[in-house]
C-alpha cells in the first residue's frame, strides 16, 4: 500500500490530505492516537475516486462524522480516514416536507434548520452532538424519538466506488444500528420526511428537550455519549447506578456522578482507561444484575 500515492491522488481531485492526524481532536471522548492519513474530500465525485483509489491500493478507509460515537485507541490509526465533516455540507428544502441534507452537516443544524421552515418531527435530535450521517448509520435516537421516525432514504458509496440508495425497509433500521452498520458502505446523502407544525411550538420542544439534556448528562466534560446500550427490559443507567458504581474512576475515565450511563474523559483518559472501565462496570452488572450491557460506543482498536 502506498499512503503517498492515495495523498498525491487525493489533493489533485481538490481534496483536503493530512498526514499523521490527532484523532483527539476529532473526536468528543477527546481521545485517540494518530491517523496516518486524513482525507476531507471536496464533493461526492471525488470521495468515489478516492474509495476507488484506496482499494486499487488495499486499504480499507475508515468514516468519520463528528466523531461522537466513538472510541480511537491511543495507538493511532494506521489507515486512510476520511471526514466527512467538509465545509461545504449543506441542507436543502424540497418542498412537502421533504429536506436533503449532506452526511457531514451537524444534526444540530439540521434541526434548526427545519425549524425555521416550520417542519416538526426531528425535535428530538436537538441536541444529539453528531453529524446527519452518523446520526442514520446508528439510527440514533433520544427522548421517545429515532431517525427511524423521519429518515426516507440515504445516497450512498460502496466499497467499490459505486452510488447507490436504500429506501425504506431496506435501511434496516432498529435500535441503535441500520444496514450501513452491516455493509460498510459510506452514507453522503440523507432525505429525511417531516411535518408542518407551529414554530413557537417546536422551538419551545427543542429547548425543553436541550434543558433536559443539560439537567441530566454531564455536558460539560468530554464523552462518546450514551456508553452502553439500553438492555431489554432494563435501563443500562439505573442498573450501573444501583451497582453503586457512580463517580468510579480508571485513570482519568470516570463513570459519571451526573448521570451513570455516561462515561467521561474528566481529564488526560487514555482509550485504555476506558477501556477498562467499561469492562469493571460490565463484569460488576452482569455479576451483581445478571444483566449484559453492551457498548454503545464504537471501539476502533489499531487498524
Amino acid at each position: 500500500m502506498s499512503f503517498e500515492s492515495i495523498y498525491a491522488f487525493a489533493t489533485s481531485l481538490g481534496c483536503k490530505a493530512e498526514f499523521d492526524v490527532p484523532m483527539c481532536d476529532y473526536t468528543t471522548f477527546k481521545i485517540g492516537g494518530k491517523a496516518r492519513l486524513m482525507i476531507t474530500p471536496s464533493t461526492d465525485e471525488s470521495l468515489s475516486e478516492v474509495v476507488r483509489k484506496c482499494k486499487s491500493e488495499g486499504v480499507k478507509p475508515m468514516i468519520i462524522g463528528n466523531g461522537s460515537n466513538m472510541l480511537i485507541s491511543d495507538k493511532g490509526l494506521n489507515t486512510v480516514v476520511i471526514n466527512m465533516c467538509r465545509p461545504d455540507a449543506g441542507i436543502r428544502y424540497l418542498g412537502d416536507g421533504f429536506i436533503e441534507c449532506d452526511a457531514g452537516v451537524n444534526l444540530v443544524k439540521v434541526c434548526n434548520f427545519a425549524l425555521e421552515k416550520e417542519l416538526t418531527g426531528l425535535e428530538f435530535a436537538f441536541g444529539i452532538p453528531g453529524s446527519a450521517g452518523g446520526a442514520a448509520y446508528m439510527n440514533a435516537g433520544a427522548y421517545d424519538g429515532e431517525m427511524k421516525d423521519v429518515l426516507v432514504s440515504c445516497t450512498h458509496i460502496d466499497d467499490e466506488g459505486n452510488f447507490g440508495k436504500l429506501e425504506g425497509d431496506e435501511l434496516q433500521l432498529s435500535y441503535r444500528t441500520s444496514a450501513y452498520e452491516h455493509n460498510g458502505y459510506i452514507i453522503t446523502k440523507l432525505l429525511l420526511k417531516l411535518r408542518p407544525g407551529d414554530k413557537t411550538a417546536i422551538k419551545e420542544k427543542m429547548q425543553d428537550l436541550l434543558g433536559r439534556r443539560k439537567d441530566k448528562q454531564p455536558l460539560e466534560y468530554p464523552s462518546a455519549g450514551s456508553t452502553f446500550k439500553r438492555p431489554a427490559g432494563y435501563f443500562a443507567a439505573a442498573l450501573i447506578d444501583e451497582c453503586g458504581l457512580k463517580g468510579v474512576s480508571v485513570g482519568g475515565a470516570q463513570v459519571s456522578e451526573k448521570h451513570a450511563g455516561f462515561i467521561i474523559n474528566k481529564g488526560g483518559a487514555t482509550s485504555e482507561d476506558v477501556m477498562k472501565l467499561i469492562r469493571l462496570v460490565q463484569e460488576t452488572v452482569l455479576r451483581e444484575k445478571g444483566v449484559v450491557i453492551e457498548p454503545e460506543v464504537r471501539l476502533i482498536e489499531k487498524i
